[in-house]
């Protein structure tokens, strides 16, 4: 292993796999189409990419309902287009990183079939969490636990009518991570990953697999439970999963989906635990130089005791993209109990070009703080949120379960526009006609990688140079803040770099001791206004 691991300053490309680029005319991404669009992401001088789940599913959640951990889903050109795809990124020095779904499976998954089979009390059942329903005919759910996606949390089996937990979909049972065959199991998928050449994992709800031993009701069911999340028991997890990846010899990475205040989030990347954890507070921040500096400082100061790094992020496939975050002026009335849903996931009216600076502002505030960054498919492009998709063709489990009134994750999910025409603007073959698994909005090819490849002062190019330009700064140098005197205005100094962003109010001039504009988020003058970040230099 090298002596400074690639991921401690790596960026790296999230594809939501189905959405990227259709090879083979169905309408569905797949992973021959990544490896053909390989190019584009080496160019904009990311490190490597993850890929959102491709193994076999029924997609009752976009793949995130596992039926077999150890292959690839044949529509997505199973394990021979998985070996071209690892090929091509490692001959353009690019990771791979894989999604692991340690939480749950599919109800489809061969153990969870074998389990509705079984009796109550059974081995098979014991990988899962079943148990007796309450009242005299135990008709009613063990306790009051609500699902994330909305409706209970439990579901009923027809044969024993003992009850399952799942914390999301009832096509997702969770497991039980007391029972040594989920853990072995674990083991074995991470084992042949790695064998077969990847670079990591990214891990889904990394800080939820362990549940209180109890099961006990919650005070308030419509709001946070947490005896679904960050148990002590976690930790040994990953602990485990830690000695598999160091007995590699190579530099992997295990970066964990932890949705908890920074304060909660440093243990994960502890010595001998996580490399990498996702620090989501910063992306929940509404538009405003008070609540970023807070969240990063506070992320900056739960690493006291940490071995690995932040992980910072503005965009993924589970929240409105930034555009459209940052642009919103008028907000609808909340639809959903789920505070994150609520903070990630806002409707309403937007100013795209109001959104659209203030995200390029962001990114270059993100890119020059310490640590990693993540990227999700179509933020170089500029793309705001698709709020209108037709309900009869809506697929996120969370708008069927909540009965229609929380609109969920598809909007930023549609498939991206590679060309300015065309039936699926380049997503599929010119030559066929299935529609994207999403429909496109007419407005999508304003946004296409061909119009904006030679346009300099395009967004995909604004991606380009701010990327390449985080390569030369010093990775290792500490975040010291700068008093601005301007209440919308931060700015702080990592090494030569003095990053500063103005949210709002009154452009500000930045002393002439902090350097000259070396990089901004859109042209400027002598002074830096609203919306904007310079990144100054001696």
């Amino acid at each position: 292993m090298t002596d400074t691991p690639w991921w401690r300053d790596s960026v790296i490309y999230q594809l939501y796999v189905r959405s990227f680029a259709d090879s083979d005319g169905d309408g569905i991404g797949d992973l021959d189409g990544i490896t053909a669009h390989l190019d584009h992401i080496a160019a904009l001088g990311v490190d490597g990419l993850w890929l959102n789940p491709c193994y076999p599913s029924p997609n009752h959640d976009g793949g995130y309902d596992v039926a077999d951990y150890t292959t690839v889903a044949a529509e997505l050109g199973g394990l021979p287009a998985f070996e071209r795809l690892l090929e091509a990124a490692h001959a353009r020095g690019l990771k791979l990183l894989m999604d692991l779904v340690p939480n749950h499976c599919s109800a489809e998954h061969a153990w969870f079939q074998a389990a509705l089979a079984a009796q109550s009390g059974s081995p098979e059942r014991d990988r899962f969490i079943f148990r007796d329903g309450r009242g005299s005919d135990g008709a009613e759910p063990p306790n009051n636990w609500r699902s994330t996606f909305g409706g209970p949390a439990w579901t009923r089996t027809s044969a024993t009518g003992q009850w399952y937990l799942h914390s999301f979909d009832s096509s997702q049972p969770d497991f039980n991570w007391d029972n040594a065959d989920v853990a072995e199991m674990f083991d074995d998928v991470l084992r042949l990953w790695f064998d077969r050449g990847i670079d990591g994992f990214r891990i889904d709800v990394a800080y939820a697999m362990v549940k209180h031993p109890d099961l006990p009701d919650v005070d308030d069911p419509a709001g946070d439970n947490p005896y679904t999340w960050n148990q002590p028991g976690v930790h040994d997890i990953f602990k485990r999963w830690r000695a598999i990846a160091d007995g590699y010899r190579r530099d992997l990475t295990l970066i964990g989906e932890v949705w908890l205040p920074p304060a909660d989030t440093g243990p994960y990347i502890r010595p001998a635990e996580l490399t990498q954890v996702f620090y989501f507070d910063l992306l929940q921040q509404v538009w405003g130089a008070p609540g970023f500096r807070d969240s990063i400082q506070a992320t900056l100061t739960s690493l006291t005791g940490a071995e690995g790094v932040p992980t910072w992020v503005l965009n993924s496939h589970d929240v409105h993209r930034a555009v459209s975050r940052y642009g919103l002026v008028r907000a609808e009335p909340p639809n959903s109990t789920d505070l994150n849903a609520l903070r990630t996931r806002p409707r309403g009216t937007v100013d795209v070009a109001l959104g659209a600076d203030r995200a390029k502002a962001a990114l270059l505030l993100l890119l020059a703080l310490p640590g990693s960054v993540y990227l999700y498919q179509g933020e170089e492009l500029g793309l705001p949120e698709v709020q209108d998709i037709p309900d009869h063709a809506r697929r996120d489990p969370i708008w069927t379960r909540t009965q229609h009134t929380e609109h969920g994750r598809d909007g930023c999910r549609v498939p991206i526009p590679w060309t300015e025409a065309g039936p699926s603007f380049g997503f599929s073959p010119a030559d066929v006609s299935a529609p994207p698994w999403l429909p496109q909005p007419d407005w999508f090819g304003e946004y296409a990688v061909a119009l904006q490849d030679g346009d300099a002062d395009s967004t995909l190019a604004l991606y380009r140079r701010a990327l390449h330009a985080r390569r030369k700064l010093d990775s290792e140098a500490p975040l010291e803040w700068h008093d601005t005197g301007h209440p919308g205005a931060l700015a702080f100094r990592r090494g030569e770099l003095v990053c500063v962003t103005v949210f709002d109010g009154p452009s500000f001039t930045p002393p002439p001791a902090w350097g000259t504009p070396v990089l901004t988020s859109r042209p400027i003058g002598p002074a830096i206004p609203a919306g904007t970040t310079a990144w100054l230099m001696p």
